[in-house]
């Protein structure tokens, strides 16, 4: 893992115990409970690592104390116990090797507020081109970056005001080059999870529809198909031509698709 000395990691007491060591030493360090109270919170985003998972899609926006109480375990039962007990542990450290801040490229969750709104549009010019490309994985990964960078930003922001709803477009734009992704990769059921999650707080959103009702219609899920592609000639007519060719699609998927269920069912009665 990479620690940047003075940004404030949870666990601080690292980045003191580093510092005194040099490039290749391994050491152990006994730390007393005052500075191992957060561990298991760090050592949970760790496993989370280890297991190929987003170490923080378990947060809620608030605190890592409050994220704990809010949920009761940290899906643990040795991390669960040492939050209730706190006791004083051993760390071995390894330091394996030192960067200066104009040798390292950070990571976005290691920029400022400020950082983070300017590298945004680069990170969504970065995904179209990569969309562009065919290269649909890569771009997701690409606008999920961008979303979290708003996202962090957006939680300081009082909700619903003007710099909050600046945010709050933002991220959705970003959300919906997302969920078009999602669509290539044939993931519909996530595409229909995050645009319902636009629809939800911005009803009037036309294009989350549109791309809700793709999804839906891939599914086979006709009537909710034809109700997201209703709704989006009800708030862009200019959309007509686009909704009729992808009624089209779906009267066409439907039919075959009942041409399936009657030939398997041929025989049955």
């Amino acid at each position: 893992m990479e620690i940047v000395v003075g940004n404030m990691f949870k666990l601080d007491i690292w980045e003191t115990l580093l510092s005194s060591m040099r490039i290749g030493e391994v050491a152990e360090f006994w730390c007393d409970t005052i500075h191992t109270g957060i561990y298991p919170l760090v050592a949970k985003s760790m496993r989370r690592i280890a297991e190929g998972k987003d170490p923080v899609d378990w947060h809620i926006h608030t605190c890592g104390m409050a994220n704990m109480f809010a949920y009761n375990s940290l899906g643990y039962d040795d991390l669960d116990e040492l939050m209730k007990e706190p006791k004083p542990l051993y760390f071995v450290l390894e330091l394996m090797r030192v960067q200066q801040p104009s040798e390292y490229n950070r990571e976005t969750w290691a920029l400022s507020d400020e950082e983070r709104l300017k590298v945004v549009p680069v990170l969504h010019g970065h995904g179209n081109k990569l969309y562009k490309q065919g290269q649909y994985q890569e771009a997701t990964q690409k606008y999920k970056e961008a979303i979290i960078c708003i996202k962090n930003v957006q939680t300081k922001e009082k909700a619903w005001e003007v710099p909050w709803m600046k945010l709050e477009k933002m991220g959705n734009a970003l959300t919906l080059n997302y969920c078009q992704c999602l669509l290539r990769m044939e993931e519909y059921y996530e595409a229909i999870e995050h645009t319902s999650d636009i629809i939800n707080q911005h009803p009037g959103d036309f294009k989350a529809h549109y791309l809700r009702g793709k999804a839906h219609a891939e599914v086979w899920n006709e009537a909710e198909a034809r109700q997201d592609f209703s709704r989006v000639l009800d708030l862009d007519p200019g959309m007509k031509k686009a909704v009729k060719r992808e009624l089209a699609v779906l009267n066409m998927r439907m039919e075959e698709k009942n041409q399936e269920d009657r030939n398997k069912y041929k025989g049955m009665f």
